[in-house]
């Protein structure tokens, strides 16, 4: 008997003892969520470097690796994103944006939208093997059962609809399964996070943009509006918005992040905040930099009027006196822990904005840095099904809430509603 007790009690010292050697690491927690989840990321703007770099000219345009693309094109700026790094990042979904500047008359931004969806889907038919154009749920679904990346394609700006519900319902035909309210300036029916409040939120029509959005099965994302448009948006919407890639303004204070008002909101309608990598947008002391750099040059344009040379050699001095402060993995983490302490594990997404900014943070440079993220998240303690959730599932749940509400609303008849001229 006192034997067995020994032997019992020795059991259990190494069962105390080996527990943590052989808990699961950070590492294969994040592993493990990505391999069952992978990421579906809510906004990346190849589509954009398509147009500017290759005037959307796509038949030498090789997606396999853009490695080489830096020297002759945009500042030097090496492309983020190509199938390779697509696949080492763990990318199983892609919202591709078809942006178009806000910077267009409306006439002028129908047209070329519709340019960015052809060429959007003319680059997903050149790579069957690798991506598959997705139109609903079932479709991202079945890709990534595949082992192809589902391609969705989103519109950035409302301005790209020339304040038509016509044109809204016709891009949708096209394709796009999201549109952002509106880009860094106003349209006439919604106010931006970036541009002096002229509607306060949104107008009537705007309200009716709404409507028929949810009536289509079309997700409303709310990156880019105003605080007001965001609550005049979860006003109206009866199916989950999203965020398509922005931060929290807790942390940092850009006036494109999310304040709490709006996240507090979130468990009610469903929503999800995908969780930009832009570093200006997460790290608040390179937000500073940067509005401190702007007050620099605009001192120096003032004392040395006419004299470009000057202000800028003037300018090179103060950059290197002032290095930009960088934006780390932990920075992105600190936003995600964030939105989930005010609206929830439910309430977070990826967003990540690569080829729409300079670069990502420190070791998320570019979209083969996702495992990383899921790592430090994994560090903090999310779990392998929280993982999970942030990864795919929370975006999954969104689109099929989408679905179900326009089948909802499969009775009601398009919203004939047009925008008031001047």
């Amino acid at each position: 008997m006192k034997r067995l007790s020994l032997f019992a009690a020795a059991t259990a010292a190494i069962a105390l003892y080996s527990g943590p050697a052989l808990a699961d690491t950070p590492e294969e927690v994040a592993e493990a969520a990505l391999e069952a989840a992978p990421v579906w990321d809510g906004h990346n703007d190849v589509p954009i470097q398509l147009r500017g770099r290759f005037e959307n000219r796509i038949s030498e345009f090789d997606f396999e690796n853009t490695m080489e693309t830096g020297p002759e094109h945009s500042e030097g700026r090496t492309m983020h994103t190509d199938l390779a790094r697509l696949r080492e990042g763990k990318v199983g979904a892609q919202f591709w944006s078809v942006y178009v500047t806000a910077a267009l008359s409306e006439p002028e931004a129908v047209q070329a939208v519709i340019e960015q969806i052809d060429v959007t889907k003319r680059l997903i038919d050149r790579y069957p093997g690798d991506l598959a154009l997705a139109l609903t749920a079932d479709d991202v679904e079945r890709a990534v059962g595949e082992g192809r990346i589902a391609s969705l394609l989103g519109m950035e700006g409302g301005h790209s609809i020339g304040s038509s519900l016509g044109v809204l319902r016709q891009t949708y035909a096209l394709g796009a399964r999201y549109m952002t309210l509106t880009h860094s300036k106003n349209t006439p029916w919604a106010d931006s996070a970036t541009d002096a409040p002229a509607h306060d939120g949104l107008t009537d029509f705007g309200k009716d943009v709404i409507r028929e959005m949810n009536r289509l099965g079309m997700l409303v994302d709310l990156s880019h509006v105003s605080e007001a448009t965001m609550h005049d948006a979860l006003d109206v919407a009866t199916a989950p918005v999203i965020f398509s890639h922005s931060g929290v303004r807790a942390i940092n204070g850009h006036a494109r992040n999310v304040p709490d008002s709006v996240l507090e909101r979130l468990p009610e309608n469903g929503g999800i905040v995908m969780v930009v990598a832009l570093p200006g947008f997460l790290n608040e002391d390179a937000r500073q930099w940067f509005g401190n750099r702007q007050a620099e040059k605009a001192r120096l344009e003032a004392l040395w009027a006419g004299q470009p040379t000057e202000v800028e050699s003037r300018l090179a001095a103060w950059d290197e006196a002032n290095p930009l402060p960088l934006a780390t993995i932990g920075d992105m983490a600190d936003h995600i822990d964030h939105v989930r302490a005010i609206a929830g594990i439910d309430a977070i997404g990826i967003g990540a904005d690569y080829d729409g900014m300079p670069t990502g943070p420190v070791g998320m440079e570019d979209v083969s840095g996702y495992p990383l993220l899921f790592t430090e998240l994994a560090r903090r303690g999310y779990t392998q099904e929280e993982l999970e959730k942030i990864s795919f599932r929370n975006m999954m749940r969104v689109m099929r809430a989408a679905e179900a509400t326009k089948a909802s609303m499969a009775s009601m008849d398009p919203i004939e509603t047009v925008m008031p001229r001047d």
